[in-house]
Order: structure tokens, then sequence, then C-alpha cells
């Protein structure tokens, strides 16, 4: 009797997952690129959208990344 409760109490066992060891640089490359590209749009923002660079007319965009820009040490006034 014991070994019938013991025997539907048991944890079932899980197949053995694989993990693999590395990731082909090929699917790699495409997003690590695509970050890259939208690191140095948002440093450009934040550390040279102002005066002779400007892309946009006003300080519009100098108001919204001003904080961000004492925090990373860019002086803006």
């Amino acid at each position: 009797m014991a070994e019938a409760i013991a025997a539907s109490t048991a944890v079932p066992s899980t197949p053995a997952v694989t993990v693999p060891v590395s990731l082909p640089l090929r699917s790699v490359l495409p997003w690590a690129l695509f970050g890259g590209l939208l690191m140095l749009v948002a440093l450009y923002f934040v550390g040279a959208e102002q005066g002779a660079t400007s892309v946009f007319a006003g300080s519009d965009v100098h108001e919204w990344v001003h904080d961000g820009r004492h925090l990373l040490g860019f002086p803006c006034h």
C-alpha cells in the first residue's frame, strides 16, 4: 500500500534541455549594429543638438534632454 502512495506522488522526470554553446555572429551582428546606431543617435541628441550643429530649430530638443546632458557631463550653459 505504501508503494502505491509513493508511486503516485513521485515527481515526473523532465527531458534534458540543450542550451546552445554560442550564438552565430550572423544572427547577432544586425542587432548589434542597430543598437549601436540607436546609441549614436541618442548621444548626438544629448550631446550636440544645439548651436551650429542643430538639426531642429529652437531649443525644444535641448530642453527635453537637458538633465541627461548634465548627467553625462556635457556642458550646455
